[in-house]
């Protein structure tokens, strides 16, 4: 199979049957929303229709707006629409870490260019979010709560090892999130041996809530440690 199709086989059979604590739900936009996996074929399809490896960037996990919406990591319904032509009808979504992910790619050479060298997923690729005490959702990642650190290992593992399966570089893996996310993949490498390094890399929301004013610095960062 083709790159894509290895991709879409896998996503599709994403499933995350272990137990959770309360208040706190998986989010698999692949089995919420038809016209997810409509809008992801196509993307997939158009980047990666070749059985060319890539390298391979792994982040923590999808987020409400961004691939928790699209299916895609890191991207929104506006950038997935203006970006890479494709669009979720019904549906919009604004994600920081999308804006600074796309400006990158448009920096690095533009989305058919990107794609051709770098496969993005995460570390644990379904999202999860927490219901507050006001009653509304929040996002959550897998390293924040501990008894869902301990129900995502198994899922992480199995999920890793079925995308390496579909043509990865392993010598280097990217790690957006140089802290715990870093810390973690780190961690399971040293004891999985999947790959030569890890580069850890600021995450692209951490960026642009916090570094804003140096978001340029930081694209000429990530096009030093990405661009080949």
């Amino acid at each position: 199979m083709t790159f894509a199709e290895n991709i879409l086989t896998f996503n599709q059979s994403l499933k995350f049957d272990e137990p959770l604590p309360e208040h706190i739900r998986v989010m698999n936009p692949f089995a919420d929303n038809p016209e997810v996996i409509k809008a992801s074929a196509l993307f997939y399809r158009k980047y990666y229709n070749d059985n060319f490896p890539r390298r391979l960037i792994l982040g923590i996990n999808p987020g409400r707006f961004g691939a928790g919406v699209t299916g895609i990591p890191f991207t929104d319904t506006k950038r997935l629409k203006e970006k890479c032509g494709i669009e979720i009808s019904n549906v919009s979504t604004h994600e920081l870490s999308s804006v600074f992910v796309y400006e990158f790619i448009d920096a690095y050479g533009g989305a058919e260019s990107f794609y051709a060298d770098y496969y993005i997923s995460a570390v644990c690729p379904l999202g999860f979010v927490k219901t507050g005490n006001n009653g509304k959702e929040i996002n959550l990642n897998y390293y924040d709560d501990r008894e869902l650190l301990h129900s995502c290992r198994e899922f992480i593992i199995r999920s890793l090892e079925s995308q390496l399966a579909f043509g990865i570089d392993r010598q280097s893996c990217f790690c957006f999130g140089n802290h715990k996310n870093f810390r973690y993949l780190s961690d399971l490498n040293r004891e999985k041996k999947y790959f030569g390094k890890i580069v850890p890399l600021e995450h692209p929301r951490f960026i642009m809530q916090y570094r804003l004013k140096s978001k340029s610095l930081y694209i000429a960062k990530y096009l030093k440690e990405l661009k080949f």
